[in-house]
């Protein structure tokens, strides 16, 4: 019997090899790589059990495990499965597609200097005084759900307004502070704490939280370190530290 090799055929084994590349980036950074290894090669044991050597007896036993195991994987990967549907919530493949035939212009490059110089600028001050801070700033995925645990303040990015909200007498020094596009949103929210095991123990509280919500949502975080005086910055789950204000700048205009 001859096999009928065409174009969708090809489209659809390239989808799969996307998808399980993309797959294995996520469980790569999170730390669950040997996990999916093991599930793959499960799954090529039972294809080879079932369909190319036909073991009937041996097939329905592991047709009974696949049937059960795409329930125990949900419980499993239940974080990174959040982390893909917030991820397809946000509309970032949509825009990723629209780039594709919309190259952006330079323009929007210096648009996004304007209201970035103000965080760089209070970061930096901020470092010299050694006055802790935290800032989150929207990437594609929505941080409403954050926001709500603060203040909200919703007025515009200034290095002063930064500068007062982390100063150590006010009342919205504790907490996080989330921009959203060219407005600072909320201020004193609570961010989720990284349970990682690999954190070096000389980061405290504001790295971790950092870290925590650099691996559920794809904001940029910035921390100023109250004992050192250093800034750092967490993102997709990694920590750079004691950046420069060019770095801080090059990192927060580019759109990756």
């Amino acid at each position: 019997m001859l096999i009928h090799f065409g174009i969708k055929d090809a489209i659809d084994i390239l989808l799969v090899a996307f998808f399980l590349y993309e797959i294995y980036l996520l469980m790569k950074k999170t730390g669950t790589k040997a996990i999916f290894l093991g599930v793959l090669a499960f799954i090529a044991i039972w294809l080879l059990v079932y369909q190319v050597f036909e073991m009937r007896l041996m097939g329905a036993i592991l047709n009974q495990f696949v049937n059960i195991g795409f329930i125990l994987l949900a419980i499993v990967f239940q974080k990174e499965i959040r982390e893909f549907l917030q991820a397809l919530g946000s509309n970032k493949g949509i825009k990723f597609i629209t780039k594709l035939f919309k190259p952006q212009g330079e323009g929007r490059v210096e648009d996004n200097i304007s209201y970035i110089m103000p965080i760089v600028m209070a970061s930096m001050d901020m470092a010299k005084r050694k006055e802790g801070a935290l800032i989150a700033i929207q990437q594609d995925i929505p941080l409403d759900t954050f926001i709500q645990t603060g203040e909200e303040i919703n007025a515009n990015i200034s290095t002063r307004l930064i500068e007062n909200i982390f100063f150590k007498n006010s009342p919205l020094h504790d907490g996080a502070m989330i921009i959203v596009g060219k407005k600072i949103k909320a201020a004193a929210c609570i961010l989720p704490v990284s349970q990682r095991q690999d954190i070096p123990k000389r980061y405290g509280l504001r790295h971790r939280s950092a870290l925590g919500l650099s691996e559920e949502t794809d904001a940029k975080v910035i921390i100023v370190s109250e004992e050192t005086g250093k800034i750092s910055l967490a993102y997709k789950g990694q920590l750079q530290s004691n950046i420069s204000a060019e770095e801080l700048q090059n990192i927060l205009i580019t759109k990756d």
